[in-house]
């Protein structure tokens, strides 16, 4: 538990709060909780692919449309 006390008592509620987001951050608490919100099942080589597959199209067509409509 990461715990972050005021240096003195004139200490400004922002200048707290920056030090304790700073030590979250540095700590990688942080990064392990937003990987863990993102899991997802593991899927097969073939399927990865298939999709990749899909999305390059679905990005190719975008940009196309986005090419011809700007002409």
């Amino acid at each position: 538990m990461i715990q972050v006390t005021r240096k003195d008592g004139n200490e400004a509620n922002e200048n707290l709060i920056r030090r304790f987001n700073r030590k979250v951050v540095q700590s990688g608490v942080l990064a392990i909780v937003k990987a863990g919100q993102r899991f997802e099942k593991p899927i097969s080589k073939t399927e990865r692919r298939k999709k990749a597959i899909i999305r390059r199209a679905r990005k190719g067509d975008k940009v196309q449309r986005t090419r011809t409509s700007a002409r």
